[in-house]
């Protein structure tokens, strides 16, 4: 009998080895400056995965002792279907809405967004609230929970696969207004021929977060939430937004 238990004893010792040796695979997309590559493109891994929400990740992960393999994808679709339905899998950065609460296992918050309708500089359009914002051709960004935010309250949306092709809608006055997290949405019109945007209207905020597959052990989605909670105390968040911003 004592012989059975030691080998169950040992068995379960291995597995529980093997399952500290995978390392997390959080997943993150092309979203400036919260999470870009470090060669601009697409598709990123560990050290090439940079930005905002990367580098914080990337703190807790360290401050936690726990291996944490960063991968940059595209698109967001793909990567939200990955987490969900595979252990060991995580996403960020994530808005945690009521409908996804029990889908997954939260860690944060990692950052808050700021939900704004931009425009060009240019542009005489001003908006007092959603109702009046209804007149208006708006861009969003597919399935993405500022989007989704607008269509809850009858808002028609046109979609785009990536955030950064409302860029060029505005551009080419395709669309009025874009709907997105300020900082993203300013970051991003740097970096194009428009040059700045200006915010014609703030509707919302949201605290974004570290979304991990819902079998992930509680162990685990504690120890995280700890070194982050450390984090935040030491308040070396500041230092990692300043860099980018």
């Amino acid at each position: 009998m004592f012989a059975t238990r030691l080998i169950i004893a040992l068995w379960l010792l291995s597995v529980a080895s093997g399952l500290r040796a995978e390392p997390l695979v959080l997943l993150t997309e092309n979203l400036p400056p919260l999470s870009m590559a470090a060669n601009g493109g697409n598709f990123a891994k560990d050290a090439d995965v940079q930005g905002i929400s990367s580098d914080t990740v990337r703190a807790l992960c360290n401050k936690a002792q726990i291996e944490c393999q960063l991968i940059l994808r595209f698109p967001w679709d793909r990567l939200y279907k990955q987490a969900l339905d595979n252990q060991g899998y995580g996403l960020f950065s994530t808005t945690r809405t009521p409908e996804r609460e029990a889908l997954f296992k939260w860690v944060g918050p990692i950052a808050t967004s700021n939900w704004v309708l931009l425009a060009k500089t240019d542009s005489a359009i001003t908006v007092d609230n959603l109702q009046q914002a209804g007149a208006y051709r708006i861009g969003g960004y597919r399935n993405d929970a500022i989007a989704q935010f607008l269509t809850e309250r009858g808002l028609t949306v046109q979609s785009s696969l990536q955030d950064w092709e409302n860029l060029g809608k505005l551009e080419k006055d395709v669309i009025d207004l874009w709907a997105t997290d300020e900082v993203v949405g300013r970051y991003m019109a740097k970096q194009s021929p428009l040059g700045a945007l200006k915010v014609v209207h703030r509707f919302n905020n949201a605290d974004l977060y570290l979304a991990l597959n819902k079998d992930t052990p509680v162990e685990l989605v504690q120890k995280l939430q700890k070194a982050l909670d450390d984090i935040l105390v030491e308040d070396a968040l500041g230092a990692i937004r300043d860099g980018y911003l």
